[in-house]
Protein backbone atom coordinates (compact mmCIF):
# COMPACT_ATOMS: atom_id res chain seq x y z
CA UNK A 1 0.00 0.00 0.00
CA UNK A 2 2.98 2.16 -0.78
CA UNK A 3 5.12 4.06 2.02
CA UNK A 4 2.50 6.03 3.89
CA UNK A 5 0.92 2.98 5.79
CA UNK A 6 0.83 4.97 8.95
CA UNK A 7 -1.17 7.58 7.63
CA UNK A 8 -3.59 5.20 5.76
CA UNK A 9 -4.38 3.32 8.72
CA UNK A 10 -5.50 6.74 10.48
CA UNK A 11 -8.09 7.40 7.45
CA UNK A 12 -9.29 3.58 8.43
CA UNK A 13 -9.14 3.64 11.82
CA UNK A 14 -11.34 6.48 11.77
CA UNK A 15 -14.13 4.20 10.72
CA UNK A 16 -13.51 1.77 13.11
CA UNK A 17 -14.51 -2.41 11.86
CA UNK A 18 -18.39 -1.32 11.54
CA UNK A 19 -20.33 -0.29 8.82
CA UNK A 20 -21.94 2.59 9.43
CA UNK A 21 -25.61 3.10 9.57
CA UNK A 22 -27.07 4.32 6.01
CA UNK A 23 -29.65 6.67 8.20
CA UNK A 24 -27.19 7.91 10.59
CA UNK A 25 -28.49 11.93 10.43
CA UNK A 26 -29.81 12.81 6.85
CA UNK A 27 -33.65 11.63 7.94
CA UNK A 28 -33.53 14.51 10.30
CA UNK A 29 -32.16 15.34 14.20
CA UNK A 30 -29.58 12.43 15.61
CA UNK A 31 -31.40 10.49 18.46
CA UNK A 32 -28.50 9.46 20.62
CA UNK A 33 -29.04 5.89 22.24
CA UNK A 34 -31.48 7.38 25.14
CA UNK A 35 -33.36 8.76 22.72
CA UNK A 36 -32.60 11.97 23.04
CA UNK A 37 -31.50 14.41 20.17
CA UNK A 38 -28.03 15.74 20.07
CA UNK A 39 -25.53 17.50 18.10
CA UNK A 40 -23.09 15.89 15.66
CA UNK A 41 -20.29 16.28 17.58
CA UNK A 42 -19.77 18.37 21.06
CA UNK A 43 -16.77 19.65 23.33
CA UNK A 44 -17.33 19.74 26.81
CA UNK A 45 -14.38 21.29 28.46
CA UNK A 46 -11.92 19.81 26.15
CA UNK A 47 -8.45 19.90 27.22
CA UNK A 48 -5.14 18.53 25.70
CA UNK A 49 -2.05 18.81 27.01
CA UNK A 50 1.13 17.70 24.99
CA UNK A 51 3.47 18.03 27.98
CA UNK A 52 3.99 21.58 28.65
CA UNK A 53 2.17 22.65 25.71
CA UNK A 54 -1.74 23.05 25.81
CA UNK A 55 -2.91 22.36 22.56
CA UNK A 56 -6.54 22.79 23.56
CA UNK A 57 -8.13 24.86 26.62
CA UNK A 58 -11.07 24.05 27.87
CA UNK A 59 -13.18 24.54 25.23
CA UNK A 60 -16.61 23.82 24.24
CA UNK A 61 -18.68 24.03 21.45
CA UNK A 62 -20.92 22.23 19.34
CA UNK A 63 -21.02 21.07 15.17
CA UNK A 64 -24.37 20.22 14.04
CA UNK A 65 -25.52 18.97 10.72
CA UNK A 66 -24.61 21.32 7.93
CA UNK A 67 -21.17 22.71 6.75
CA UNK A 68 -19.43 23.94 9.49
CA UNK A 69 -16.05 25.58 8.85
CA UNK A 70 -13.16 25.15 11.76
CA UNK A 71 -11.17 28.42 11.21
CA UNK A 72 -8.26 29.32 12.63
CA UNK A 73 -3.84 29.62 12.04
CA UNK A 74 -1.84 27.15 11.77
CA UNK A 75 -1.02 26.09 15.24
CA UNK A 76 -3.78 27.30 16.48
CA UNK A 77 -5.26 23.21 18.05
CA UNK A 78 -7.54 22.35 15.03
CA UNK A 79 -6.23 19.40 13.93
CA UNK A 80 -5.92 18.17 17.79
CA UNK A 81 -9.55 19.02 18.00
CA UNK A 82 -10.00 16.36 14.76
CA UNK A 83 -7.90 13.78 16.15
CA UNK A 84 -9.69 14.15 19.56
CA UNK A 85 -13.30 13.53 17.92
CA UNK A 86 -12.04 11.02 15.85
CA UNK A 87 -11.09 8.92 18.55
CA UNK A 88 -6.84 8.79 17.43
CA UNK A 89 -5.91 10.16 21.14
CA UNK A 90 -7.39 10.70 24.45
CA UNK A 91 -8.55 14.13 26.25
CA UNK A 92 -6.44 15.72 29.09
CA UNK A 93 -9.62 16.33 30.13
CA UNK A 94 -12.80 17.27 29.51
CA UNK A 95 -15.12 15.13 26.65
CA UNK A 96 -15.16 14.65 23.19
CA UNK A 97 -18.78 13.36 22.22
CA UNK A 98 -19.72 12.18 18.42
CA UNK A 99 -23.05 11.43 18.21
CA UNK A 100 -23.54 11.53 22.14
CA UNK A 101 -20.45 8.80 23.14
CA UNK A 102 -16.99 9.33 24.02
CA UNK A 103 -15.37 9.16 21.00
CA UNK A 104 -12.20 7.37 21.83
CA UNK A 105 -14.04 4.66 23.58
CA UNK A 106 -16.45 3.92 20.89
CA UNK A 107 -15.69 2.36 17.67
CA UNK A 108 -19.06 1.84 16.69
CA UNK A 109 -20.02 5.79 16.52
CA UNK A 110 -16.60 6.59 15.00
CA UNK A 111 -17.52 4.23 12.04
CA UNK A 112 -20.57 7.31 11.47
CA UNK A 113 -17.28 9.29 10.50
CA UNK A 114 -15.05 9.97 7.28
CA UNK A 115 -11.41 11.17 7.10
CA UNK A 116 -9.92 13.43 4.87
CA UNK A 117 -6.39 13.84 5.52
CA UNK A 118 -4.39 17.13 5.02
CA UNK A 119 -1.44 15.04 3.86
CA UNK A 120 -0.31 12.80 0.69
CA UNK A 121 -1.21 9.72 2.41
CA UNK A 122 -2.05 7.68 -0.58
CA UNK A 123 -0.04 4.84 -2.37
CA UNK A 124 0.43 5.52 -5.41
CA UNK A 125 0.99 1.62 -7.33
CA UNK A 126 -3.19 0.70 -6.75
CA UNK A 127 -6.08 2.50 -8.82
CA UNK A 128 -8.59 4.65 -7.12
CA UNK A 129 -11.46 1.79 -7.30
CA UNK A 130 -8.80 -0.35 -5.76
CA UNK A 131 -8.10 2.22 -2.85
CA UNK A 132 -11.96 2.53 -2.41
CA UNK A 133 -13.11 -0.74 -2.57
CA UNK A 134 -10.54 -1.64 0.50
CA UNK A 135 -11.71 1.17 2.63
CA UNK A 136 -15.79 0.21 2.33
CA UNK A 137 -14.36 -3.53 3.10
CA UNK A 138 -12.28 -2.19 6.31
CA UNK A 139 -15.73 -0.18 7.07
CA UNK A 140 -17.55 -4.11 6.94
CA UNK A 141 -19.15 -3.54 3.93
CA UNK A 142 -19.49 -7.14 2.30
CA UNK A 143 -17.02 -7.53 -1.21
CA UNK A 144 -20.05 -6.75 -4.00
CA UNK A 145 -21.24 -3.61 -2.06
CA UNK A 146 -17.95 -2.66 -1.65
CA UNK A 147 -17.15 -2.26 -5.29
CA UNK A 148 -20.57 -0.78 -6.21
CA UNK A 149 -20.15 2.01 -3.25
CA UNK A 150 -16.39 2.70 -4.11
CA UNK A 151 -17.65 3.79 -8.10
CA UNK A 152 -20.25 5.60 -6.36
CA UNK A 153 -18.32 7.48 -4.81
CA UNK A 154 -15.66 8.16 -7.90
CA UNK A 155 -18.36 9.23 -9.74
CA UNK A 156 -19.44 11.58 -7.73
CA UNK A 157 -16.00 13.33 -7.34
CA UNK A 158 -15.81 13.27 -11.34
CA UNK A 159 -13.04 10.19 -11.28
CA UNK A 160 -15.45 7.70 -12.63
CA UNK A 161 -13.56 7.29 -16.04
CA UNK A 162 -10.10 7.83 -14.64
CA UNK A 163 -10.35 5.02 -11.65
CA UNK A 164 -8.54 2.29 -13.16
CA UNK A 165 -5.42 4.32 -13.37
CA UNK A 166 -2.74 4.33 -10.66
CA UNK A 167 -3.45 6.56 -8.09
CA UNK A 168 0.37 7.94 -8.19
CA UNK A 169 -0.55 8.87 -11.84
CA UNK A 170 -3.16 11.86 -10.47
CA UNK A 171 -2.49 15.07 -10.19
CA UNK A 172 -2.79 17.27 -7.02
CA UNK A 173 -6.10 17.49 -7.48
CA UNK A 174 -7.37 14.55 -8.58
CA UNK A 175 -5.34 12.92 -5.59
CA UNK A 176 -7.51 15.06 -3.17
CA UNK A 177 -10.54 14.26 -4.80
CA UNK A 178 -9.78 10.57 -4.35
CA UNK A 179 -8.83 11.46 -0.77
CA UNK A 180 -12.88 13.15 -0.23
CA UNK A 181 -14.34 9.83 -1.93
CA UNK A 182 -12.34 7.63 0.48
CA UNK A 183 -13.89 9.60 3.45
CA UNK A 184 -17.47 9.33 1.81
CA UNK A 185 -17.39 5.73 0.25
CA UNK A 186 -18.80 4.02 4.21
CA UNK A 187 -21.72 6.58 3.75
CA UNK A 188 -21.13 8.67 6.95
CA UNK A 189 -22.70 10.52 8.99
CA UNK A 190 -20.18 13.50 8.89
CA UNK A 191 -17.14 13.79 7.38
CA UNK A 192 -13.95 15.38 8.87
CA UNK A 193 -11.73 17.22 5.99
CA UNK A 194 -8.37 18.63 6.91
CA UNK A 195 -7.10 21.05 5.02
CA UNK A 196 -9.26 20.03 1.52
CA UNK A 197 -8.26 22.23 -0.77
CA UNK A 198 -4.27 22.15 0.04
CA UNK A 199 -2.23 22.78 -2.86
CA UNK A 200 -5.19 23.28 -5.15
CA UNK A 201 -5.22 26.64 -7.86
CA UNK A 202 -8.16 28.70 -8.05
CA UNK A 203 -9.95 26.62 -9.96
CA UNK A 204 -9.47 23.52 -8.40
CA UNK A 205 -10.26 25.16 -4.73
CA UNK A 206 -13.93 26.10 -6.01
CA UNK A 207 -14.30 22.76 -7.62
CA UNK A 208 -13.45 20.78 -4.57
CA UNK A 209 -15.63 23.16 -2.71
CA UNK A 210 -18.90 22.84 -4.99
CA UNK A 211 -17.86 19.10 -3.99
CA UNK A 212 -18.28 19.31 -0.42
CA UNK A 213 -21.26 21.61 -0.79
CA UNK A 214 -23.02 18.33 -3.34
CA UNK A 215 -22.37 16.20 -0.41
CA UNK A 216 -24.35 18.18 1.74
CA UNK A 217 -27.49 18.82 -0.84
CA UNK A 218 -27.00 15.35 -2.58
CA UNK A 219 -26.70 12.56 0.22
CA UNK A 220 -27.36 14.60 3.26
CA UNK A 221 -24.05 14.52 4.88
CA UNK A 222 -22.52 17.08 7.13
CA UNK A 223 -18.87 18.26 7.01
CA UNK A 224 -16.49 19.88 9.70
CA UNK A 225 -13.74 21.67 7.35
CA UNK A 226 -10.85 21.96 9.08
CA UNK A 227 -8.73 25.47 7.13
CA UNK A 228 -6.53 28.45 7.68
CA UNK A 229 -8.44 30.02 4.57
CA UNK A 230 -11.50 32.30 5.08
CA UNK A 231 -12.49 32.42 1.41
CA UNK A 232 -13.00 28.21 1.51
CA UNK A 233 -15.66 28.94 4.85
CA UNK A 234 -17.26 31.79 3.13
CA UNK A 235 -17.76 30.10 0.11
CA UNK A 236 -18.82 26.72 1.81
CA UNK A 237 -20.03 26.80 5.08
CA UNK A 238 -22.86 27.28 6.98
CA UNK A 239 -21.57 27.84 10.11
CA UNK A 240 -18.09 28.91 11.85
CA UNK A 241 -16.12 27.43 15.13
CA UNK A 242 -12.51 30.29 15.46
CA UNK A 243 -9.60 28.73 17.31
CA UNK A 244 -7.05 30.58 18.17
CA UNK A 245 -4.24 29.50 20.91
CA UNK A 246 -5.80 26.19 21.97
CA UNK A 247 -9.11 28.24 22.55
CA UNK A 248 -12.85 29.00 20.47
CA UNK A 249 -12.84 32.82 20.35
CA UNK A 250 -15.94 32.86 17.77
CA UNK A 251 -18.62 30.48 16.66
CA UNK A 252 -21.97 30.49 15.12
CA UNK A 253 -23.87 31.30 11.26
CA UNK A 254 -21.67 32.14 8.73
CA UNK A 255 -24.55 34.60 8.22
CA UNK A 256 -23.85 36.23 10.93
CA UNK A 257 -20.17 37.53 10.22
CA UNK A 258 -20.96 38.33 7.14
CA UNK A 259 -23.91 40.42 7.41
CA UNK A 260 -24.60 43.93 6.33
CA UNK A 261 -23.27 46.94 8.09
CA UNK A 262 -23.67 50.42 8.40
CA UNK A 263 -21.26 51.62 5.85
CA UNK A 264 -22.60 52.88 2.42
CA UNK A 265 -20.65 52.34 -0.39
CA UNK A 266 -21.52 54.59 -3.08
CA UNK A 267 -19.25 53.92 -6.72
CA UNK A 268 -20.11 56.60 -9.24
CA UNK A 269 -18.49 57.35 -12.64
CA UNK A 270 -16.65 60.58 -12.45
CA UNK A 271 -17.42 63.83 -9.77
CA UNK A 272 -16.21 62.05 -6.75
CA UNK A 273 -14.97 65.52 -5.11
CA UNK A 274 -18.27 67.16 -6.17
CA UNK A 275 -20.19 64.28 -4.52
CA UNK A 276 -17.86 64.40 -1.21
CA UNK A 277 -18.45 67.76 -0.79
CA UNK A 278 -22.36 67.93 -1.64
CA UNK A 279 -22.08 64.92 1.04
CA UNK A 280 -20.81 67.82 3.45
CA UNK A 281 -22.96 70.00 2.70
CA UNK A 282 -25.49 67.66 4.01
CA UNK A 283 -23.81 66.92 7.52
CA UNK A 284 -22.74 63.48 5.66
CA UNK A 285 -18.71 62.70 6.73
CA UNK A 286 -17.98 60.73 3.70
CA UNK A 287 -14.42 59.67 1.56
CA UNK A 288 -13.03 57.77 -1.36
CA UNK A 289 -11.78 54.76 -1.04
CA UNK A 290 -8.92 55.43 -3.77
CA UNK A 291 -11.04 52.81 -6.08
CA UNK A 292 -13.59 54.74 -7.59
CA UNK A 293 -16.18 54.55 -4.43
CA UNK A 294 -17.09 56.87 -1.93
CA UNK A 295 -17.54 55.39 1.38
CA UNK A 296 -20.13 56.89 4.51
CA UNK A 297 -19.07 55.12 7.36
CA UNK A 298 -22.60 55.89 9.05
CA UNK A 299 -25.39 55.95 7.08
CA UNK A 300 -28.45 55.88 9.95
CA UNK A 301 -31.49 57.68 9.58
CA UNK A 302 -32.42 60.56 6.87
CA UNK A 303 -28.71 59.72 6.15
CA UNK A 304 -29.97 57.62 2.27
CA UNK A 305 -32.29 60.42 1.25
CA UNK A 306 -28.94 62.78 1.83
CA UNK A 307 -26.88 60.14 -0.27
CA UNK A 308 -30.13 60.70 -2.88
CA UNK A 309 -29.34 64.75 -2.69
CA UNK A 310 -25.79 64.74 -2.94
CA UNK A 311 -25.62 62.40 -5.93
CA UNK A 312 -28.58 64.52 -8.09
CA UNK A 313 -27.07 68.02 -6.75
CA UNK A 314 -23.15 66.78 -7.58
CA UNK A 315 -24.67 65.41 -11.07
CA UNK A 316 -22.05 62.45 -10.36
CA UNK A 317 -22.99 59.48 -12.48
CA UNK A 318 -24.36 56.51 -10.07
CA UNK A 319 -23.16 53.16 -10.51
CA UNK A 320 -23.89 51.16 -8.03
CA UNK A 321 -25.17 51.98 -4.02
CA UNK A 322 -24.94 49.21 -1.50
CA UNK A 323 -24.11 48.75 1.94
CA UNK A 324 -20.82 47.25 3.09
CA UNK A 325 -20.97 43.67 3.98
CA UNK A 326 -18.31 42.60 7.52
CA UNK A 327 -16.22 39.79 6.77
CA UNK A 328 -14.88 36.91 8.29
CA UNK A 329 -11.35 38.01 8.49
CA UNK A 330 -12.51 40.75 10.77
CA UNK A 331 -12.42 38.42 13.32
CA UNK A 332 -8.60 38.21 12.96
CA UNK A 333 -8.07 42.61 13.60
CA UNK A 334 -8.29 42.30 16.93
CA UNK A 335 -5.70 39.98 18.99
CA UNK A 336 -6.84 36.56 19.93
CA UNK A 337 -8.52 36.36 23.56
CA UNK A 338 -6.31 34.77 26.29
CA UNK A 339 -3.26 36.36 24.75
CA UNK A 340 -0.71 34.87 22.08
CA UNK A 341 -1.33 31.49 20.89
CA UNK A 342 1.04 28.31 21.85
CA UNK A 343 2.73 26.94 19.43
CA UNK A 344 1.12 23.14 18.82
CA UNK A 345 2.92 20.13 19.87
CA UNK A 346 2.76 16.93 17.16
CA UNK A 347 4.52 18.26 14.42
CA UNK A 348 2.94 21.39 13.54
CA UNK A 349 -0.46 20.53 13.41
CA UNK A 350 -3.17 23.10 12.88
Amino acid sequence: MGNHMEDMVICQSAYGAVRAPRAAVRRGPFLCENGSVDALLRAEGLTKHYGPTIALDSVDFEVGEGITGLLGPNGAGKSTAMRLFLGLAAPTSGRALVMGSEAHQSPEVRGRLGYMPEHDCLPASVSAAELLGHMARVSGLPATEARTRAADALRHVGLHEERYRAVGEYSTGMKQRVKLAQALVHDPALILLDEPTAGLDPEGRDEMLDLIRRVGTDFGISALISTHLVGDVERACDGILVIEGGRVTEQGAVRRFTRETMTMMIEVEERRDELVAALAGRGIASAPDGRGTVVVEDARGDALDAIRDALVASGAPLRRLAPARAQISDIFRDPPRGGAPPAEAGGGEG
